[in-house]
């Protein structure tokens, strides 16, 4: 058996998130801090990254003030917590191939609370860069964010934001020359 391990490159990875709520959306993104990702055989077999949540930002509100005041409230208790909880972590708990793609479970875990999401990934490997990308989609209130959700307050009218985020995960890796882990 072959395994192969790949470092996941920061600054070609990202993470591009979009939260909604009934008068439209917000988008923006959060970094990557360091990561892996691990072959056998040539196929996705294990991985895992850990996500800044001090680097949150928002990209579709230009006001600076208004863009700010967003930002920290992402940052605060409401949301993620970041000064308390700076990092959040994904890794792969398995993995099943598909045609020309992954679905990959892993457990995420966003200020202490770990619960199980499901992603289905692209990945390419041309000679040691390896390319992966997939869509998380995450219930906030899974992880303590109940600020101003339907399910935990009533008449929220059109301030009502919706429990479900997406995270758009974009990761390039670089083949490690000597393999750290062995997954046998």
């Amino acid at each position: 058996m072959e395994y192969k391990e790949f470092e996941i490159v920061v600054a070609q990875s990202s993470i591009d998130w979009i939260g909604r709520k009934v008068t439209g959306a917000h988008n923006g993104t959060i970094a990557i801090k360091e990561g892996t990702l691990a072959l056998k055989d040539g196929k996705l077999a294990a991985g895992k990254f850990v996500i800044d949540t001090t680097s949150i930002k928002i990209i579709d509100i230009t006001d600076p003030a208004t863009n700010a005041q967003l930002a920290g409230h992402l940052a605060s208790e409401d949301f993620f917590a970041s000064e308390k909880y700076p990092e959040a972590l994904f890794v792969v708990t398995s993995v099943e191939q598909k045609k020309n793609s992954y679905r990959v479970i892993g457990d995420l875990t966003i200020k202490d609370i770990t619960h199980p999401v499901t992603l289905n990934a692209n990945l390419n490997i041309i000679n040691d860069t390896l390319t992966a990308s997939g869509k998380i989609i995450i219930d906030r209130t899974r992880y303590g964010m109940k600020f101003r959700s339907g399910n935990f307050f009533k008449n929220l009218g059109d301030t009502l934001i919706y429990n479900d985020f997406d995270l758009n995960v974009s990761l390039t890796g670089r083949a490690i020359s000597e393999p750290v882990a062995d997954f046998s």
